[in-house]
């Protein structure tokens, strides 16, 4: 194995020169960085990370916090924020919280105890106060899907209200007046905010809001069947239902198909993230795009920001966009 030693000796300069060429110290001459450099190509030098992080105090990674590791969100969230970073010759460290707050927190310190050199979070449990703190000790932190004051160039969210809003005004534009919503998680904020905007669409229209109207499902596959069936059995004038992500309007087309109900026919539903599969079901589903692709780059590019000390602009909320297909019916 080649050493640092080979390199300095063949370069004729420091060992001590070699590691600050290769770590882009501003005090290395540029003729010594080019011996260094032209030394490693013909040995074929191959830095050891480890002693590079020591050297630079940097450890060329970003810890990365996500709610899951699977699923049509989180997947294209990780795959172009890794992507991103990657650009710049860094590594993405990827943990879980799994909806619970002490696995939350156990990944952030492991995280941290790796000496990653910046933080992404996307947190479903912690406070406000709680994030503040952790972006203290990380100073180079980026928060997702959180919008809070004190850390207003460091957070990058989706207007969820708005989608909401765009997602069921849809709906009542098209005729229907008996509009029904299957939420995710309501511990959830994008729940919450999606429920939100749903409810400023209906006092727009004049339409009173109705609890039973209401059901909570949750973002992944579970249980969603039982709570469309639940709903539909309830009341059976509903002529519409807003769907809070993709998997929940799934269930509601398998619900509608086992009841001889026709989608965007006897019955009408718009989903929310624009999932890959939604323009290939039929009939294709009208859904709320959710820009992830484009908030993981942001949340790349920003932490790299952050950890070199660069100026930059944060975009704190993206704008959602409703795209429509064929899964409602307009009511004359």
């Amino acid at each position: 194995m080649i050493t640092i030693k080979e390199v300095s000796e063949l370069a004729q300069v420091s060992q001590a020169t070699v590691s600050r060429a290769l770590n882009g110290h501003p005090t290395v001459k540029e003729i010594n960085k080019i011996k260094v450099f032209e030394a490693i190509e013909k040995l074929g030098y191959k830095p050891n990370a480890f002693a590079q992080a020591l050297a630079s105090s940097r450890s060329n990674s970003i810890g990365m916090l996500v709610g899951s590791l699977e699923g049509p969100f989180y997947g294209p969230l990780m795959h172009n924020a890794e992507d991103t970073v990657r650009k710049k010759n860094m590594h993405l460290i990827v943990t879980s919280g799994q909806e619970s707050k002490e696995k939350e927190i156990d990944s952030i310190r492991f995280l941290q105890s790796k000496q990653v050199d910046g933080l992404i979070i996307h947190s479903d449990t912690l406070s406000d106060d709680e994030l503040i703190k952790i972006a203290k000790e990380t100073t180079a932190t980026i928060i997702l899907n959180r919008y809070i004051p004190e850390l207003s160039n460091q957070c990058i969210c989706i207007d969820n209200e708005l989608g909401g809003y765009l997602a069921t005004k849809h709906l009542l534009e098209s005729g229907h007046t008996k509009v029904a919503c299957i939420t995710g998680q309501l511990s959830k904020i994008d729940s919450r905010d999606r429920l939100q905007g749903y409810r400023n669409a209906l006092a727009e229209y004049g339409i009173r809001y109705d609890a039973s109207l209401i059901a909570e499902g949750r973002f992944d596959h579970d249980g969603n069947h039982e709570k469309v069936k639940r709903l539909l059995d309830r009341d059976n004038g509903i002529t519409a239902i807003f769907c809070q992500n993709d998997n929940i309007a799934l269930a509601a087309y398998d619900v509608c198909s086992e009841r001889g109900l026709t989608v965007g026919k006897d019955i009408s539903l718009v989903g929310y993230d624009n999932d890959t599969y939604s323009q290939h079901i039929r009939p294709k589903l009208t859904t709320v795009n959710f820009p992830v692709i484009e908030m993981g780059i942001e949340a790349a590019n920003c932490v790299l920001a952050l950890v070199n000390n660069d100026e930059y602009s944060v975009t704190n909320k993206l704008a959602p966009e409703l795209i429509i297909r064929d899964s409602v019916k307009k009511i004359k």
